[in-house]
């Protein structure tokens, strides 16, 4: 047995891990499912127990790695007159790809903000970026996927089929994908065009970004502060962007720094994070056309190596919620709320959402999602989250179960309208609960 956590470091569990090399290998592991069932793992950047399976197998999917790029395939992404598709095993990494890709000319169509996330799980999170208004989560890219179904049978499903879509965002309780073709987005450079503006408030932080209309948008929002936020706008940088530069789709990104293998408890505290904030709120400067990297402004936590473990060894909580248009003031009770009671995140990301996916258990909707960090063990943190979770569900809103750890099983059904509808589908797929996890128990799945 080996105890397994998420990314978060909080509720380790033990199960049996297994790591197959072939969709064979994994179908094999499938028919043979133990009692407690089994779920897929990638390379556990899930937040909370989604990858977990108390006493039963996880199978780690991490070694299915193949991938080939065909272009001129009819796949359209939307952008420019370049098509092209990836087809990719569940196990193959962004960072892997991207790093393959981006020197043919190519990028993923949504990123998170990482890269150390798999194709499976990008899927099984229907993962979003800073692009979302205006291209969706990843799942509205996905052209095929290949999904090893609860009697060890292999399965190519497409759009019009509900297993599709109820493997979509439904966090790998529907079967384990072993492979999945999607488009990607043609790009001249490695680089990006960036705007960088600094807000006064949330109130002009939501006007600036609801007027935006560049492809990228994000705002570091300074919670202690009352939502006074860092808002970085941008695209892919042309060739004309860059003169002078001998090779503009070159990318070997680098870890930068390593968090110290412990750190003590309390380490993130309100004194030192509100510091923090201040720092970096003074250190972003204003800049219009400004030219990064992609690392630096996808992925900038993927600069230091390990930082989940700055929160020391009770871990955090991250909290990740989503309120529809018109639901703005349950936002401001939120971020107001926060930085009243003085609650330490460094880490308040907010984000403008588009149209989402169909699936049913996909988080994202036309709205507003905010994601904070926050040290495990605060105390009264659990009663107010879930007062929070009274306020987004009031609003039509929900949590993000890809980063959820705490969720009472019975917000679900207040969150996700349509659970009725999934758990059908995935009955009739996998009728003897085969597919199972420690979110799945918790949730009442």
């Amino acid at each position: 047995m080996t105890f397994l956590t998420g990314w978060a470091r909080t509720a380790p569990t033990p199960a049996t891990v297994a790591r197959p090399r072939t969709t064979a290998g994994l179908a094999a592991l499938v028919a043979g499912a133990p009692a407690r069932g089994l779920v897929a793992r990638g390379l556990g950047r899930s937040y909370g127990d989604a990858a977990q399976n108390a006493g039963g197998l996880v199978v780690d999917c991490t070694a299915l790695t193949s991938w080939s790029l065909d272009v001129g395939t009819g796949v359209g992404t939307g952008v420019g007159t370049d098509v092209g598709a990836v087809t990719a095993g569940a196990g193959v990494s962004m960072h892997e790809l991207m790093t393959a890709l981006v020197p043919r000319g190519w990028f993923v169509p949504v990123s998170p903000g990482t890269r150390q996330v798999t194709v499976g799980g990008a899927i099984a999170a229907d993962v979003h970026g800073k692009n979302h208004r205006r291209d969706s989560s990843f799942g509205a890219h996905l052209r095929s996927l290949t999904l090893v179904t609860a009697d060890g049978a292999t399965r190519v499903l497409r759009p019009g089929d509900p297993l599709f879509w109820a493997t979509v965002g439904g966090m790998g309780l529907t079967g384990v994908i072993a492979e999945a073709t999607f488009a990607c987005l043609p790009v001249e450079t490695s680089r990006m065009r960036v705007d960088i503006e600094r807000t006064r408030d949330l109130d002009e932080t939501l006007e600036v970004m609801a007027a935006t209309g560049d492809r990228y948008s994000v705002a570091w929002i300074d919670l202690m502060a009352r939502g006074r936020s860092v808002l970085t706008r941008g695209d892919h940088a042309t060739r004309d962007d860059l003169p002078g530069i001998a090779d503009p789709l070159a990318f070997a990104p680098v870890t930068r720094l390593t968090a110290p293998p412990w750190a003590p408890n309390g380490l993130l505290n309100p004194l030192t994070v509100r510091a923090f904030n201040e720092a970096w709120y003074r250190r972003a400067r204003p800049a219009h056309g400004l030219i990064q990297g992609l690392g630096p402004f996808f992925h900038p936590l993927d600069s230091i190596k390990g930082w989940n473990r700055l929160y020391g060894s009770r871990g955090f909580v991250q909290y990740q919620f989503v309120v529809p248009d018109g639901a703005e003031e349950t936002l401001r009770r939120i971020v107001d709320r926060l930085s009243a009671d003085g609650v330490p995140s460094f880490l308040g990301v907010l984000k403008r959402l588009g149209p989402g996916t169909p699936g049913p258990l996909s988080f994202p909707m036309p709205g507003w999602t905010l994601a904070l960090d926050v040290p495990a063990g605060r105390r009264g943190l659990a009663g107010l989250l879930r007062m929070f979770d009274g306020w987004v569900a009031e609003a039509g809103g929900r949590v993000y179960l890809a980063k959820d750890s705490r969720l009472p099983g019975g917000m679900m059904a207040a969150m996700y309208p349509r659970l009725g509808e999934w758990r059908a589908v995935r009955a009739e797929a996998d009728p003897d609960n085969v597919f199972r996890s420690d979110l799945a128990r918790r949730l009442d799945l």
